[in-house]
Order: C-alpha cells, then sequence, then structure tokens
C-alpha cells in the first residue's frame, strides 16, 4: 500500500462528518428561524465548515431542506419505535406510543424553545407542488398508517372503523401539536394522549 493509499481514508470519514455538522446545523437553524431566513453562511459558520463543503455534499440549498426534512421524518420515526419497543406488543398502547413520540419531540433541548412540528413549520414555507411538501404529507400519512394498523389489530373485524379513528385519533394529535407549538410546552399533548386513551376504551 503507497503513502496516498493510506491516506485515502481520512478524506472519506472527513466529508462523512462534514455532512453530519451541516444536517446537524441546518436542523438547528430551520428549526429555530425557518428554512427562508436561514442561509448558507449561516449553516456553515455553525457547522464550523467551509462553504465549499456544503456545496460538496449537497447540489444546493433545496437539496439541504430535503435533507433535513428525511432526516425530521426518520428521527421522529426513531422515537416512535423506542416507545413501542418499550411496551408489550399491545395495539392499544401502540396507538398511544405515537402520541407520546410527540410528546418526545416537543420535549427536546430546542435552542429558542419548541415550535412544533418541524415538518409542518417547513412545509409552511414551501410553495405549493414543492417536493420538500411531499415529503411532510408523506410523514404525515405514515404517522396514519401507524395508528390505523395498530387500530386494526383492536378491531380486527370493523376495518373501516379502524381507518375512520385513526383519522380521528390524527386529527387530534395534529391540532395538538399546532397548540403546543403556539404555547411551547407540551401540555396540549399530555391531553391529546389522555383523550385519545378514553376514546380507546370506549371502542
Amino acid at each position: 500500500m503507497t503513502e496516498i493509499d493510506a491516506a485515502a481514508p481520512p478524506p472519506r470519514r472527513r466529508r462523512g462528518a462534514a455532512r453530519e455538522k451541516l444536517l446537524a446545523a441546518a436542523a438547528r437553524r430551520f428549526y429555530a428561524d425557518g428554512v427562508s431566513a436561514t442561509g448558507i453562511d449561516a449553516i456553515t459558520a455553525e457547522a464550523g465548515v467551509a462553504k465549499m463543503s456544503l456545496y460538496n455534499n449537497f447540489s444546493s440549498k433545496s437539496d439541504l431542506v430535503m435533507a433535513y426534512l428525511d432526516a425530521r421524518h426518520e428521527e421522529w420515526l426513531d422515537l416512535y419505535r423506542r416507545r413501542w419497543s418499550a411496551v408489550a406488543p399491545d395495539p392499544r398502547r401502540g396507538v398511544l406510543a405515537v402520541f407520546d413520540a410527540y410528546a418526545d419531540h416537543a420535549n427536546f433541548a430546542y435552542e429558542h424553545g419548541f415550535r412544533g412540528c418541524g415538518l409542518l413549520n417547513a412545509a409552511a414555507e414551501l410553495p405549493a407542488g414543492d417536493e420538500g411538501r411531499a415529503v411532510v404529507r408523506r410523514h404525515k400519512e405514515e404517522v396514519e398508517d401507524l395508528l390505523a394498523g395498530h387500530l386494526e389489530e383492536l378491531l380486527p373485524d370493523h376495518r373501516e372503523r379502524a381507518r375512520a379513528t385513526a383519522e380521528h385519533l390524527s386529527f387530534l394529535l395534529e391540532g395538538a401539536m399546532a397548540r403546543a407549538g403556539l404555547e411551547g410546552v407540551d401540555t396540549r399533548l399530555e391531553h391529546a394522549r389522555s383523550m385519545a386513551a378514553d376514546l380507546l376504551d370506549r371502542l
């Protein structure tokens, strides 16, 4: 192996590290300040990398926004999976795990406090037809599908009722998330979880 060959792996690791730093910085700035108000210079400065590093990892700011939205989606799914894996495989608890994952999201240590769903906040800034809005829509649909899957286990002979209840709960969840974001605390999400639990007890 030549000295050049031996030196090749570190740059690859650095590029990977730069991408992660940029994504983490973008996540903080986009959530705290908004997508439109956050420029490339602010992101690279916070990430502590050269501007060229951004263009070595993302083709444009729009590409970075898409990566941010994908990362937020995966972040939420991870919160849900942790909640779901921590309880017995009970469909009722599965529904409540969805609510708990949203509460976990609300209780992150945000720089300027909790501002609601980061995905919806970003979507509100994107124009109609933007691919990023489709990412957010798919996330919300996946959350509702998770609720529906658990409810179909609870109501195996009433699939339509299960789907309708999943839609009802997703509206409850989104409304609670919006109010919690405005108020900056998770109280509305706690109330929504209690309301969901009461509804499940009446099924």
